[in-house]
């Protein structure tokens, strides 16, 4: 039996701009369109941790980890999937212009992989080296960013940008592997992430009298540069950076059709997390409450023979339901059972072929140290902390995040080790968050990211309704139900005890 798989990770890709969810988008993606069409298409997925570093975690290992630490590597306790596809004989590939992977933070990802390819410049990646100072623009809205202005000067074609040269070079190694079998591909591209870049015909496509720059925004509540022209600017880069992506997407599945792998070839597409273009009058992420701008991601399934296209799954799933049904699809369920701790993936197989209506009542989901998210497809719940947001632990065996070490220079008895993760074996270390976020303060100001004061509120939506998220529920009846839910939800996905006290939810621990 033919197996093959390739998963398709778009960084940043909101749900609302993509016509399979949204047909009114005004953005041109026929490619994505294309492989929608030949796809079952999910309507309730979400992220499980975010941002980029914890939802590649989530998806590697099958459990949530933003109740136990923020972004950060994979770590010596962790069992990846494609660690576990090797030991069951499938060759796995990446392929990737996210250059976290290569900072520190993104620490044990890209060797989990039998064979990795990174793509280099995007972003703030150090890749073009000057000592003299870039020319910074005169006028603009937002973030500029030094190494990214440098970066920017490699590119001229649509060719040149990272985005499109990850995507050839899957195209380069399916021709490479014409006719080969029992391989995962992954192709992992960092579009439409910020800044949203893309050469002049794409910009084209997209006019407005926006003078300026303005494709990399601040993490805030909109101020004054965000002007409703501004942010109409700012969608329409976006909009042209992924109608670039588009274009290559689409090279990717011509050479499926070349080599008609459509006729034996599991094709996951999907995305780490969305992004807010001034929806709830604000740009960014991190740094508010999960809306589903944020939170509600794309997820399309094909299934060789085109089995099923069209038809569409309302079940709740998450990202970390990747992580069983790409070995279940191979015929791994025995590493499954061998597996040391819990997980916290369902297999999405069984929504596939009929055989079940959900796999899962609840998703939940966040950031660390914020809010925790549920639903169940009809209700959003986001329960806020406690007002002093504590107490309040990060766990790791390895002291690194984005992009700098932890530990260094903190008072005594704020970093401690021993057995506190009950699932694992191995000693982690524990930290105080208090005293990283002390520490994070200026790095954070910095980078124009401050607390949102609307994350110390809970907040109860009907999604049937408002999927928009527009009108809080006042229901205490309901809201109640939604915090036991949680309670219930946070024990099954192994959560440190002290989330219960800092959410509030210690009076519905059995």
């Amino acid at each position: 039996m033919q197996m093959k798989t390739i998963l398709i990770l778009m960084d940043t890709l909101q749900r609302k701009m993509i016509h399979a969810y949204n047909p009114a988008c005004p953005v041109i993606t026929p490619n994505i369109d294309r492989l929608a069409d030949r796809s079952v298409v999910f309507s309730q997925h979400y992220i499980g941790s975010a941002p980029c570093m914890p939802a590649r975690r989530d998806i590697l290992t099958g459990r949530l980890n933003f109740l136990e630490r923020n972004w950060g590597p994979i770590e010596p306790f962790d069992v990846t999937f494609p660690s576990l596809l090797r030991r069951n004989g499938v060759f796995s590939h990446i392929v990737t212009d996210h250059y976290h992977y290569a900072e520190l933070g993104g620490e044990g990802y890209l060797p989990q992989y039998n064979t990795w390819e990174m793509i280099r410049g995007q972003e703030s990646d150090p890749w073009v080296s000057r000592v003299a100072e870039p020319v910074f623009p005169e006028q603009f809205a937002g973030r500029v960013v030094r190494q990214n202005l440098l970066n920017r000067t490699q590119f001229h074609a649509d060719a040149d940008y990272p985005t499109p040269k990850t995507f050839a070079s899957a195209v380069q190694w399916l021709r490479d592997n014409q006719g080969a079998d029992n391989f995962f591909l992954q192709v992992e591209v960092f579009d439409p992430h910020e800044p949203f870049e893309s050469s002049e015909e794409f910009q084209k496509l997209y006019p407005d009298g926006y003078r300026g720059i303005y494709d990399w925004p601040r993490y805030a509540e909109m101020g004054e540069q965000e002007t409703p022209e501004a942010i109409e600017h700012l969608r329409h880069r976006y909009m042209a950076t992924l109608t670039m992506a588009d274009k290559w997407l689409g090279k990717l599945l011509d050479e499926m059709d070349r080599q008609n792998l459509w006729k034996d070839t599991l094709v996951l597409f999907t995305s780490d997390h969305g992004h807010m273009l001034g929806e709830h009058h604000r740009t960014g992420k991190n740094l508010f409450h999960a809306w589903n701008e944020m939170a509600q991601i794309p997820l399309f399934i094909h299934l060789p023979e085109d089995r099923q296209a069209g038809q569409r799954v309302s079940a709740v799933t998450q990202n970390i339901d990747l992580f069983p049904t790409i070995l279940q699809w191979f015929g791994a369920d025995q590493a499954l059972s061998e597996i040391p701790y819990p997980i916290h993936g369902r297999s999405l197989l069984p929504l596939l072929r009929g055989e079940a209506e959900k796999v899962r009542d609840y998703a939940i989901y966040g950031w660390f140290g914020q809010p925790v998210n549920i639903t169940d497809g009809h209700l959003t719940y986001f329960r806020a902390a406690v007002p002093e947001n504590a107490p309040l632990y990060l766990y790791g065996s390895m002291l690194t995040t984005f992009p700098r070490y932890l530990g260094a220079g903190l008072p005594e008895g704020v970093l401690t080790a021993g057995n506190y993760l009950p699932w694992t074996g191995m000693p982690v270390y524990r930290l105080d968050q208090a005293a990283v976020a002390k520490m994070a303060a200026p790095v954070m100001a910095k980078m124009g990211m401050r607390p949102d004061p609307d994350l110390l509120s809970s907040r109860l939506f009907d999604i049937d309704l408002d999927n928009d998220q527009l009108c809080p529920l006042e229901d205490p009846t309901r809201e109640e139900e939604m915090a036991r839910a949680l309670a219930e939800a946070l024990q099954l996905h192994d959560a440190p005890q002290e989330q219960f006290v800092r959410l509030g939810l210690k009076q519905y621990l059995p």
